[in-house]
């Protein structure tokens, strides 16, 4: 049968292997050779009851396995268009190494993109352009209550924890922030040594885990949290509500995976299983929410404090709002996660289907605070899948104030997208916590890429806001951006005036989860 014809070759070729080298024929060593443990594993195929394809067609299936190993290389290298998302095309992945080398950024013979396809956005230019001083291109970040406000680049380093990151790659990004004068988020695996040996700004992110600020049973510890937010390094705290990757979902590091490094970042034992709930334990709805909001800003010495969230039911969102505005107390800012955002490891079931996309979720929570009358008391930032000048342009042209990339600044450190994020196994060093793996990484030589992509995308933001006749990124207007088609839901589209969610007349599509919204709790 011809699906064991690969076996009956190399059985074949092991007795005419085995005769000549009984007969002393030289040849014969090189047959046996490779005969013999080819017949030994059809021998093996046919045995096993695991897999039934090695079963049915020995020694031969196992190319299968061979090609499905060596497919995404294949792909990247040999197939992939410069405009295949996979989840970044070519294309975006090649500006970002040219940026943070400092290299020719531009493209020949003009876009390779659709622009008739459904979904493609493209802004209005002016024809009396702008010149726009990079050295402007800052918000400041406090509110009223707001001591220490701080004034942040409109680009910054988004959310990525050491233990998901090598030392090397926390080290070159915070370095490299300190070179650029932007932010580095900790994200939630707590405040380690390796982002605070190079003085880069730091935003402290505060999860479920309360890693660095926890008591022995995994509560929230005023006492250490007040210690590490008062260091000067510590420029803002941000409590993480949800993940764009994988809102709603916990997570857990294995004992073997807590080494030392990771249990002192944490403040958890080494060697036991470090737990992130999938919900804080601090507080359990939007009242009280807020008031740990005032209660870290007073912990803080007054520093910015604020919250981040993938949008997933409306109504919750609203309801944080109507706290604030019960309580009189208000966030200093608000980041806005997509649900394209990146993440080492997630299941699939959330990294595909569960939460609102940036575009989306950005835009409602926009025009909530504006339909709320407190727009203006509240920062917005905006994460998920930006890594351009027009990137940027268009979260703001949705709400945002400024942005947080956190794969972006992966790119500019060595990162390939491997996709091997989640086996301990990154070819770059990136990604993992294989000590020879990571020493691959220069420190110094990548924190100086991370400075250059950082300073070269601002120069391509502000050369396009400027061709929009924009003389900075406070004029950005949703009415300067266009779609393609309907590319929003009706729901998306639609405009709120200040304080008209307060009114009679208010759209439906906000109006019903703004009715259902109870600031006493979540449900």
């Amino acid at each position: 049968m011809s699906r064991f014809f690969t076996l009956f070759v190399s059985s074949s070729g092991a007795m005419v292997g085995v005769a000549m080298v009984l007969g002393d024929w030289f040849p014969g060593y090189w047959i046996a050779a490779v005969s013999l443990p080819l017949l030994a594993l059809g021998i093996f195929d046919l045995l096993q009851t695991r897999h039934t394809l090695w079963r049915n067609y020995p020694i031969i299936s196992h190319m299968r396995w061979l090609f499905e190993g060596i497919r995404p290389e294949i792909r990247q290298y040999l197939i992939e268009s410069d405009g295949d998302s996979f989840p970044f095309s070519r294309e975006q992945r090649s500006l970002v190494y040219q940026r943070a080398k400092n290299q020719l950024q531009t493209i020949p013979f003009g876009t390779q993109q659709d622009v008739y396809s459904s979904g493609y956005s493209f802004f209005s230019h002016s024809l009396k352009p702008e010149h726009v001083d990079v050295s402007t291109l800052r918000v400041r970040i406090g509110g009223d209550r707001c001591l220490q406000p701080y004034s942040s680049s409109i680009l910054n380093i988004s959310a990525m924890s050491f233990g998901s990151l090598s030392g090397n790659a926390i080290s070159a990004l915070n370095r490299g922030a300190k070179l650029g004068s932007f932010a580095h988020d900790t994200g939630e695996g707590g405040l380690s040594r390796y982002h605070r040996q190079n003085g880069g700004d730091i935003i402290w992110e505060i999860g479920s885990g309360y890693f660095g600020c926890r008591t022995d049973d995994g509560h929230f510890d005023p006492a250490k949290f007040e210690t590490v937010a008062q260091d000067p390094q510590v420029k803002m705290i941000e409590i993480k509500l949800s993940q764009g990757a994988k809102p709603g979902h916990g997570g857990m590091l294995p004992g073997p995976k807590v080494n030392a490094e990771i249990a002192e970042a944490r403040g958890v034992p080494e060697g036991v299983d470090c737990i992130s709930p999938a919900s804080h334990s601090a507080f359990d709805t939007p009242m009280g929410l807020i008031a740990f909001v005032a209660r870290l800003r007073d912990l803080s010495g007054g520093k910015p404090v604020g919250f981040k969230l993938c949008i997933g039911h409306k109504h919750e969102f609203m309801a944080i709002v109507k706290a604030m505005i019960k309580s009189d107390v208000y966030p200093d800012f608000i980041v806005i996660d997509g649900k394209e955002g990146g993440t080492g490891a997630a299941p699939v079931e959330f990294a595909n289907s569960v939460g609102l996309p940036l575009r989306d979720g950005l835009h409602f929570a926009n025009m909530t605070l504006i339909g709320a009358g407190i727009r203006d008391k509240i920062r917005i930032g905006a994460s998920g899948k930006i890594v351009s000048g027009a990137d940027m342009t268009q979260a703001m042209a949705l709400g945002a104030d400024w942005c947080n990339s956190a794969r972006g600044f992966m790119f500019a450190i060595g990162c390939i997208q491997a996709r091997a994020c989640h086996t301990n196994k990154c070819p770059t060093g990136v990604a993992t916590q294989d000590k020879l793996r990571q020493a691959g990484l220069n420190v110094g030589d990548k924190s100086v890429r991370v400075a250059n992509f950082h300073r070269n995308t601002l120069y391509g933001f502000a050369e396009m806001i400027g061709a929009m006749g924009l003389k900075g990124p406070h004029e950005i207007t949703f009415t300067m951006i266009n779609f393609r088609e309907a590319h929003f839901s009706g729901a998306l589209l639609a405009r709120l005036e200040p304080g008209q969610l307060l009114k009679e007349g208010c759209p439906e599509d906000y109006a019903k989860p703004w009715r259902a919204a109870n600031p006493e709790g979540f449900r």
